[in-house]
């Protein structure tokens, strides 16, 4: 399994959001397959006493095409989301990109829609600061 080039920054980002990193590669079975999906996380809610997990899925939006990234993108996500559904319920599917993306580029019609209508949860992270920028439902 690699890495994303963004791995290690997410995982500190989310470090600092008070997320307790409980799976640097969250292995999801379905049937007799497995995927990988890039980190797993838990926040422990005191007022709520109840626990929140999500996995998140890292996309650096490097190739000269950020439509076939996006493409590749989606395909991962539905799959690892409807997977969860399946096994872990509880635990919520974030799509991790950096600020400079989510500003350029999914701000285009084109990811508006996607984004839209695959109801898409995403975690916006500076890469410099190694902090999230914006949660997106």
């Amino acid at each position: 399994m690699a890495k994303d080039i963004y791995h290690d920054r997410v995982k500190t980002a989310l470090e600092k959001d008070n997320w307790t990193i409980t799976d640097e590669f969250f292995r999801l079975s379905i049937g007799s397959r497995s995927v990988y999906i890039d980190l797993g996380a838990e926040k422990i809610i005191a007022a709520e006493k109840e626990g929140h997990k999500i996995a998140v899925e890292i996309k650096s939006f490097l190739s000269p095409s950020p439509v076939q990234d996006l493409e590749n993108a989606l395909g991962q996500y539905i799959l690892y989301r409807d997977g969860l559904q399946r096994s872990q319920p509880e635990r919520i599917l974030y799509l991790a990109i950096t600020e400079s993306v989510y500003l350029d580029f999914f701000q285009e019609e084109i990811a508006k829609m996607v984004v839209e209508n695959n109801q898409l949860k995403l975690v916006i992270f500076d890469p410099e600061t190694e902090e999230i920028v914006q949660w997106i439902e």
